[in-house]
């Protein structure tokens, strides 16, 4: 336990962070979840869910909840599903 006050104040700004980082992580997993269930099944706003998920993303890195290559690994991810699905659609 912490015997000084500002190290009882850190504590309570750590988790005050935590949660909000934890509420930020959940809703990538659910954008992430629903753009990858949209372009495996070729839906038309496959598109749309995609960006949505990646500007949510861009938006956790830039408050320093993700890491740089975490980030880009998820949007490379995203990418890579809805071009396959672009493809098979066309043939």
């Amino acid at each position: 336990m912490a015997n000084t006050s500002s190290a009882k104040k850190a504590i309570r700004v750590q988790e005050r962070k935590r949660v909000r980082n934890q509420k930020i992580r959940s809703m990538i997993k659910t954008v992430q979840k629903e753009a990858l269930e949209k372009t495996k099944s070729n839906q038309t706003d496959a598109k749309i869910a995609v960006l949505r998920a990646i500007s949510q993303i861009d938006k956790a890195l830039a408050k320093g909840i993700v890491h740089k290559n975490n980030a880009a690994r998820k949007k490379s991810r995203l990418m890579r599903n809805l071009n396959l699905a672009a493809e098979n659609k066309k043939s």
